[in-house]
């Protein structure tokens, strides 16, 4: 049988989502606790990568495993038991056994946290930028794309990916009593394009660079036109969207 983990973490403390040699990840966390409570080798498939330092409210995994409906909610109180404070196992649903938590994704949700004012207890959730920003001139900006297709300008030098195409279903800063909160929904992102879109859409709201420049900077394909990857810690993964037909 395939479930589907429901579960967010904490990205401080880890090198991100993929495992990787010499590097701590929460997928080795996650496979590790699951190993060990499930007395078998259980790998986990995830909806996607996140890089070091950003966080998840919201990360999805399957795994194919032999479980009644009560091991299956027992497993969620174990596995919270045995993990540390940095991640939290939501639910877990049982699923078609086909179904795929990357492939199956329609929809990604990411929010970029900003505040404005030093703040010691948002040090490790949020990015401290001083500089006044213009909302109006940055959602404007960040309507533009919609218009566009191709982030090649986005993505981290030397992907691996078959495409750059990316379908944005919703791109939009507001403003909050701490400062910003960019969000963004697409059905796929590059490598560090979240941060990067953000980094760009932070000289709009400076004014160092207008609309027209940020489309030409989108049509240019060209990494270094675009603007600074703002640091990962104010960066979260906040929705994974399916289609309800893979539950069972």
């Amino acid at each position: 049988m395939r479930y589907f983990l429901e579960f967010s973490y904490h990205g401080k403390p880890y090198h991100g989502w993929q495992k990787q040699p010499n590097a701590i990840s929460v997928q080795e966390v996650l496979e590790t606790a699951l190993s060990t409570l499930l007395r078998m080798p259980i790998p986990l498939v995830g909806a996607g990568r996140t890089d070091t330092g950003v966080h998840a409210k919201h990360m999805v995994a399957h795994f194919d495993a032999i479980l009644n409906p009560s091991e299956a909610k027992q497993l969620v109180y174990q596995l919270n038991q045995y993990l540390d404070t940095s991640i939290a196992v939501h639910d877990l649903k049982r699923v078609k056994p086909n179904a795929h938590a990357r492939f199956d994704a329609i929809s990604r949700t990411y929010e970029y946290h900003i505040v404005s004012k030093k703040n010691v207890f948002c040090n490790d959730l949020h990015y401290f930028y001083k500089p006044e920003l213009n909302m109006v001139t940055m959602n404007a900006a960040a309507a533009l794309l919609f218009q566009h297709q191709d982030f090649k300008c986005f993505s981290k030098s030397h992907t691996d990916v078959k495409t750059f195409n990316c379908e944005i279903h919703h791109a939009e800063w507001k403003s909050n009593e701490n400062g910003y909160i960019f969000t963004i929904q697409a059905n796929r992102f590059l490598r560090n394009m979240v941060r990067a879109i953000v980094g760009t859409l932070l000289n709009v709201g400076q004014g160092k660079i207008n609309q027209e420049d940020f489309s030409m900077i989108i049509e240019s394909k060209n990494r270094s036109k675009a603007g600074f990857s703002v640091p990962a810690h104010g960066l979260f993964l906040t929705q994974i969207a399916y289609p309800q037909s893979i539950y069972l």
